[in-house]
């Protein structure tokens, strides 16, 4: 099944995937490297659901007249079902990944700033950004070097995940997955739901504190210590109800105004006009009502002979990416990029190639023999001519062949 084959062969896409992600059942379904949080959040839901059935719809069952004891009951275990499936949902499948492109794409034009020889081929630089009109208004697209390609309006490159995600959201901890395009749906109606949950939990606990009361003639006090499951579930309850359900109100804010959470902390659309803006009513169809676009990869196909052979990339004739050649800050998380000084950074090539060849001569103008296959015309290949200057060749920089990856 490993083995590289001809026909049907081949490794898995799953098998070989550059990602971080992690699959289970050969591929049908994908998590992120955090997925071992699951087992938190499924422990955090199903625990406190067993002790309410077990200590409270329990003897509600006994105590509930014209039969809506059982119904309690029912009801508790399908929604604790229905909330696990939405979060299996939600962290078992494609948020929304775009395949990575084998090669960066083809570069639209040449660097003015650089110097075109005879025998050189002048490199080409692709620019780091692309302007794309949404709705009216022009929307920035920006170049990823992981994924060798631009991404979509409203796409990002998932650090964790290492993946670019359509309509990215945010990468969840408590899911083991990034929320995007093809899962925002199912989690907000598992955060929606969790939040419902408590709050069922946390109102029948009252009911049967309520019917202690009732039923012993005593103080509400004196039916709480009767029950100190309850008084555990009403705890634990009204904690987690502020953390969905916060989340639920925030996203519902999000959901209406056609935002990500990735959007609203970065760009502040309170400051600028939202291009996906089309009225709380469509913006809510958008995410409720419309098709979910279908997979992008798929991840059980076989892989490409050509591309599991491992073929030599295509030649780049002195490709640059667009953040080649320039230190660059951590897009994701808007730190500013420090600016690459060019002439400074020639003048300390041309100092040290000045240095080199007044160590090396001696007085007749030779160099001296301490390393026999040291000579003038070895140096001039290395980047120093006679005079000791930088010889930069603008088609075989180092940066070129990085980007030809």
């Amino acid at each position: 099944m490993n083995g590289a084959g001809a026909g049907g062969d081949g490794p898995l896409v799953y098998q070989r995937w550059k990602g971080n992600n992690v699959f289970v059942l050969q591929g049908r379904f994908i998590f992120g490297p955090d997925a071992r949080s699951l087992y938190v959040t499924m422990f955090l839901i199903i625990a406190p659901a067993s002790i309410f059935c077990l200590f409270v719809a329990k003897e509600l069952m006994n105590n509930f007249s014209y039969g809506l004891g059982l119904p309690v009951m029912i009801s508790a275990v399908v929604f604790t079902a229905y909330d696990l499936s939405l979060l299996l949902l939600t962290s078992g499948r494609d948020p929304g990944i775009i395949p990575r492109n084998a090669h960066p794409p083809e570069p639209e034009g040449l660097d003015g700033n650089a110097e075109v020889g005879s025998n050189q081929t002048p490199p080409m630089r692709l620019p780091r950004v692309k302007d794309v009109v949404v709705n009216g208004i022009t929307v920035k697209t920006k170049y990823c070097d992981t994924c060798m390609l631009y991404r979509p309006p409203r796409c990002s490159h998932c650090s964790i995940c290492n993946n670019c995600v359509e309509r990215f959201d945010h990468h969840c901890p408590w899911v083991g997955q990034c929320i995007g395009l093809r899962n925002y749906r199912f989690f907000y109606m598992f955060v929606f739901s969790t939040t419902l949950l408590c709050l069922y939990v946390f109102g029948f606990c009252w009911v049967y504190i309520v019917k202690i009361r009732n039923s012993e003639q005593i103080t509400i006090w004196k039916a709480m210590a009767k029950t100190p499951a309850s008084i555990a579930l009403l705890v634990y309850t009204f904690i987690a109800v502020w953390f969905v359900g916060g989340l639920s109100v925030f996203h519902l804010y999000l959901m209406s105004t056609n935002q990500t959470t990735y959007e609203n902390f970065r760009y502040r659309y309170d400051q600028r006009a939202n291009p996906y803006n089309r009225g709380v009513v469509e913006n809510i169809k958008d995410i409720f009502f419309s098709a979910i676009p279908a997979s992008k990869n798929n991840f059980r196909a076989r892989v490409p002979v050509p591309q599991e052979q491992g073929l030599r990339p295509r030649p780049t004739n002195g490709f640059m990416s667009p953040n080649m050649g320039r230190a660059v800050g951590d897009i994701e998380m808007g730190r500013k990029p420090v600016a690459w000084d060019e002439p400074r950074m020639a003048a300390d090539i041309g100092d040290l190639g000045a240095g080199l060849g007044n160590l090396l001569e001696d007085k007749d103008g030779r160099f001296r023999s301490a390393s026999p296959d040291l000579s003038r015309d070895a140096l001039a290949i290395g980047g120093l001519d006679d005079q000791g200057s930088s010889v930069m060749n603008p088609g075989r920089t180092s940066w070129g062949v990085e980007a030809g990856r």
